[in-house]
């Protein structure tokens, strides 16, 4: 079947969602309300649920939803698919950063009413292209709360990370206000050290060296959240400044040679939300959104290296730049019934990248394509979007959104394109008996650029610098979606997943002049996905307050490489990533206690002059957690796993077939480290 015939099906059954006014009369009869646990696509969870697990804040409820996993958006293409998958009282928060966890972990559970899972959608429910969300419900009444965490992460042999946080939130009726201090960490989990070993193509060895590498950062910032009744509506308004760092080395040590790259950034960023709903009728209401958000950035990365010849020349990549995202959203949602929702509205966005970068061997300069630039996007999006709850059992969720955008990029290289995506989307959930929900997707997805891709980048650890790219063309996929779910003893889920993505326009690695290489699109391509989420309580199986879990998605990616004219993988895709894991509530200690592992896990990147890939196997996570006190938490976690292996080889020229100049062999074992955290709520 072509795109075409796909777009003008998909359309047509968005009409017919909208269209036929006899039908929506119909369902006006049949439809529930969604605060309705008769409705089958929606299951209530109300506190109690989660009396076993003595959860101290409305997070730690969330992440207890059976068949519910957070996800908090991938901060992409404007606002629409790009929040995740909570919602607070039918509403995601002001800005894409302020994400529905964040809102969650600063809400205590005295303050949750009850939690809606959504399966499929709702009338009065955005989905933002989920197929499951949660909905938290909060009671309307005076309250002040704080939570206070502190926390840390200690590595053996490797650089220790400390944070915390304070959270303050006043809620008098209609009105909250409050604030958060935090000091954020960050670290890598597959730090360590190890041999690697370089080997020609034949297997003799070239060289051997001792490998270590580590990397951390954190980051501090102000958040302040205010909403109210205002002017007919509600407004509300969140508001974050921070800065934040990140430093990371590897280290080759050998029989007098030695090999170092460093990466070294600091940088500030952020934003401003405002969200100003209002109703304008019994069944009609509006929603305007405004987001902007901002950062600049300062980094460096070096390589220094001695092979017994004495110091060769540094290797020295400078970066500077800053970056913003101004979005304004508007719509208007009209509520036919209780089954039956449309909706309808625009969104205009910008996007801003303005970034130099100099590259120089032993302080001569290498010139390099699109070393400075200053990439702009421009873009308009009209959509229309309608839920109907067909019957307690089957709905249907359906939508179109036409984008019309442009990018321009000056500097280095003067160009300009212009783009324009039709993106349907249909939806049908269908629960033919209790605990059975059956839901099939179409949906055409358009990817948000990297716009630092058109620029130049370095990657000195493996000797690899990239040229920027001027012609970088969104991509886009059109995605075929099934999935079956089913519900038993309770908290148990079996849920299969086919999923089949036609991609167009694949971003991967592109080869350019001169030996350089570059992000870039390389072609049409497809996706294979098949996904299984099991979860059994193992009470009926004489463990009491125990869950058994294993999740996997295996993915099958295939592209023709634009070096050697071969099919291979998509770079960045992982193959799989299965998790086996256990908890369980030992009430009568006030203790949970869990082992997750993941026995292998891995992806490569394709360049036109070397393939990297990494491969890791036996991963355990053992975590418990003890509440003395309702509003008391202290929790320890042990993460380690056997080896992380990096694989590197390198060509020695881009003919076909490509001759192995070398590959070098990285056996990492990587640092055990505990983490820690207390967690105090008033």
């Amino acid at each position: 079947m072509t795109r075409k015939t796909l777009l003008i099906t998909t359309t047509a059954a968005m009409v017919m969602a909208f269209a036929p006014h006899a039908l929506a009369q119909e369902a006006m009869g049949d439809g529930a309300s969604s605060a309705s646990s008769s409705d089958q696509g929606i299951l209530i969870f109300t506190p109690d649920f989660f009396a076993d697990q003595n959860p101290n804040t409305a997070l730690d409820m969330v992440e207890r939803v059976p068949g519910f996993s957070v996800s908090n958006g991938d901060g992409g293409r404007g606002f629409e698919g790009a929040v995740g998958n909570i919602l607070i009282n039918g509403a995601r928060p002001a800005s894409k950063n302020d994400t529905g966890s964040s809102v969650l972990s600063r809400t205590l559970v005295s303050q949750v009413e009850r939690i809606e899972l959504i399966r499929g959608g709702a009338p009065g429910i955005d989905m933002q292209g989920y197929a499951v969300v949660v909905n938290v419900i909060l009671k309307n009444e005076s309250s002040r709360q704080t939570v206070v965490n502190a926390n840390a992460t200690l590595f053996d042999g490797g650089t220790d990370v400390y944070g915390g946080s304070y959270q303050f939130t006043a809620r008098d009726g209609d009105r909250t206000w409050g604030f958060t201090l935090s000091d954020g960490i960050g670290m890598s989990d597959s730090n360590g050290n190890g041999p690697a070993i370089r080997r020609a193509a034949d297997g003799t060895i070239l060289r051997e060296e001792a490998f270590l590498n580590d990397g951390y950062g954190g980051g501090q910032g102000l958040r302040g959240n205010y909403a109210a009744p205002a002017f007919g509506g509600k407004i509300d308004l969140t508001a974050r400044y921070g800065t934040n760092d990140w430093h990371s080395y590897d280290q080759f040590t050998g029989t007098g040679t030695f090999r170092q790259s460093r990466y070294d950034e600091d940088g500030t960023s952020g934003e401003v939300g405002v969200v100003y709903t209002r109703p304008l009728g019994d069944r009609v209401s509006m929603e305007t959104r405004f987001i902007h958000e901002f950062s600049d950035f300062d980094s460096v990365s070096t390589y220094n290296a001695d092979l017994g010849g004495g110091p060769e020349p540094e290797q020295l990549f400078e970066s500077v730049g800053e970056a913003s995202e101004t979005i304004a959203r508007g719509l208007l949602r009209f509520e036919r019934s209780e089954a039956l929702t449309f909706e309808g509205g625009g969104e205009v966005a910008y996007n801003r990248l303005d970034t130099e970068q100099a590259f120089s061997i032993g302080g001569t300069p290498v010139v390099l394509p699109s070393a400075t630039v200053l990439v702009e996007e421009t873009r308009a999006e009209v959509f229309g979007k309608s839920s109907w709850r067909i019957s307690p059992t089957l709905s249907l969720e359906s939508g179109l959104r036409l984008e019309h955008s442009t990018i321009s990029q000056s500097g280095d290289t003067d160009t300009e394109k212009s783009f324009f995506f039709a993106k349907p989307r249909v939806q049908v959930s269908w629960t033919p008996m209790a605990n059975t929900q059956v839901r099939a997707r179409f949906e055409r997805e358009v990817g948000q650029l990297s716009f630092g891709d058109f620029a130049a980048s370095a990657e000195l650890d493996s000797q690899n610098v990239l040229g920027g790219n001027a012609d970088l063309e969104p991509e886009d996929r059109w995605i075929s979606e099934l999935t079956f779910e089913r519900r038993f003893w309770g908290d148990g889920i079996v849920s299969i997943g086919l999923r089949h993505d036609e991609i167009g326009n694949v971003i991967d690695r592109i080869p350019l002049q001169g030996g350089l290489s570059a992000v870039g699109n390389i072609g049409d391509g497809t996706l294979d996905q098949l996904s299984l989420n099991i979860t059994v309580p193992t009470d009926k199986l004489g463990i009491s307050g125990g869950q058994f879990e294993f999740r996997n998605d295996w993915n099958k990616t295939e592209v023709t490489d634009p070096t050697t004219g071969e099919a291979r993988p998509i770079s960045g895709v992982r193959a799989r990533q299965p998790v086996v894991s256990f908890s369980q509530d030992l009430t009568g200690w006030k203790v949970n206690w869990s082992v997750a592992w993941i026995p292998v896990l891995g992806q490569t990147t394709y360049d036109p002059d070397q393939t990297v890939g990494w491969k890791g196997g036996d991963y355990f996570e053992l975590a418990a957690e003890y509440k003395p006190t309702p509003s008391l938490s202290i929790r320890a976690q042990l993460n380690l796993w056997d080896n992380f292996d990096v694989e590197r080889t390198v060509f020695s020229d881009r003919t076909s077939p490509r001759p192995i100049a070398f590959i070098e062999r990285r056996e990492i074992d990587p640092r055990t480290f505990v983490s820690l955290r207390v967690r105090k709520t008033f």
